[in-house]
């Protein structure tokens, strides 16, 4: 479905892609994550034909040019940009006439899109009175209209409320259920562990692809996580031999390579302190310890 070889993209000196290469199969939810200025945007509008990369090659649906399948492709970009003085159900006529779409086929498009967002109640409420969750649904639902064999979607769910992502990833998987290819980025863990495979990005590069299962089993280090009313720890903890010390929720996930030797090492500083420890036990790497060590090593 989709083929990268050496993309290169530079807005003048700056390198906002630096030599990526990916594939995609058919059927996959493929999670493209990273950091704030990683070029993950770049790479979406690269495959959508609205960038044209500096170099390198590409293959989208068989075609060298995305423009020549974009009646195939679906767009979900990262800003709402449908018309907040239009309904629900006008916005979604618009997309429909701008696919070429006759006024019946239309209707039963819209009737059947709506109805699979949750938005057929809200379908004479203004664009601009919907919540940012609605928004989202509806950008999703325009970006249906026309029937698409890949969709891709840029941080789609930034700022939504989590019943709403949560709502919006489960339309996602009925949809490649049904036999959408999606490529997604996502700034969220919880999301990138809903992908079948993942490829981090860092400075324009991919440093990591792999399903969440195989990135968390490549993950050299062990964890401990520590359960405290201390917010001090990575004082207190300064002389044990940890590789590092993450905020992990109401936790801590302290990162070393020997998990007896740590916890004993912790155990022994917080007590000599008088510092009073709910828990502390090894559990399985999460894909954020996971990308927190591959951010650092590229730092």
């Amino acid at each position: 479905m989709i083929a990268l070889e050496n993309i290169v993209k530079k807005y003048g000196p700056t390198v906002a892609v630096d030599g990526v290469s990916l594939t995609v199969a058919q059927g996959e939810i493929f999670g493209l994550v990273g950091p704030d200025g990683a070029g993950k945007t770049s790479i979406i509008r690269i495959l959508t034909g609205i960038l044209a990369p500096t170099a390198g090659r590409l293959s989208v649906l068989g075609a060298a040019n995305p423009e020549d399948v974009k009646d195939r492709l679906g767009y979900v970009p990262q800003k709402f940009s449908l018309y907040g003085d239009l309904t629900v159900m006008e916005n979604i006529r618009v997309l429909g006439a701008l696919y070429g779409q006759g006024a019946a086929e239309i209707e039963q498009r819209a009737a059947a899109i709506l109805a699979f967002t949750n938005l057929l109640p809200f379908k004479d409420r203004l664009a601009d009175n919907l919540s940012g969750g609605m928004k989202q649904k509806l950008a999703l639902a325009a970006g249906l209209m026309h029937r698409p064999q890949l969709f891709f979607l840029d941080e789609p769910t930034t700022g939504v409320d989590p019943v709403s992502r949560r709502e919006f990833w489960q339309m996602l998987y009925r949809l490649n259920k049904e036999g959408t290819t999606v490529f997604v980025s996502t700034p969220y863990m919880d999301e990138a562990e809903l992908c079948t495979r993942v490829a981090f990005m860092h400075n324009g590069r991919i440093v990591a692809c792999d399903s969440p299962q195989g990135l968390r089993r490549a993950y050299p280090h062990k964890v401990l996580e520590l359960a405290t009313a201390e917010k001090s720890i990575k004082n207190l903890l300064a002389g044990c031999r940890l590789l590092d010390i993450n905020p992990f929720g109401d936790k801590y996930h302290l990162v070393a390579d020997d998990a007896a030797a740590a916890t004993a090492e912790v155990g022994a500083a917080l007590a000599a302190v008088g510092v009073p420890v709910a828990s502390l036990a090894e559990v399985p790497p999460t894909l954020e310890d996971v990308f927190v060590a591959l951010a650092s090593e590229v730092a």
